[in-house]
């Protein structure tokens, strides 16, 4: 049983060969679960509002968050360094997607946008 004292889990993934889970949490931490002991790996506050999504990026060894102050946050999830903070949207993110093959991100808000990142250039808005 994995457990953290949040009132939401907002979202969740999960780590392709790492026995890893991470939760999104509405308290605006972020966790990583060991899923085979059930014992917290990491956890950090990312922000004071709702973290709305999170995804793994496995081949850069990151996590991947945003939350409802509209930024998006990367993180070494090794040493917790931040990589990254930047401001995404103009409204809350809902959702986020990480290419499988490519440097990209795709993001989608409330304020009726998808947009396309590429971590390779800085995490550059390339389409949107």
């Amino acid at each position: 049983k994995l457990s953290a004292s949040s009132e939401r889990v907002k979202s969740v993934d999960i780590h392709p060969s790492e026995p890893w889970a991470l939760a999104a949490l509405y308290n605006g931490n972020v966790m990583i679960w060991d899923y085979e002991t059930g014992s917290v790996v990491k956890s950090f506050e990312l922000s004071e509002l709702p973290v709305r999504c999170a995804k793994f990026i496995s081949r850069k060894q990151w996590v991947l968050a945003a939350s409802d102050d509209m930024r998006m946050r990367i993180y070494d999830y090794n040493t917790m360094e931040k990589v990254h903070d930047f401001e995404a949207h103009s409204d809350y993110i809902r959702s986020v997607e990480v290419h499988p093959s490519l440097p990209y991100i795709l993001s989608s808000s409330d304020d009726m946008t998808i947009k396309l990142w590429d971590w390779d250039r800085g995490f550059e808005c390339t389409q949107f």
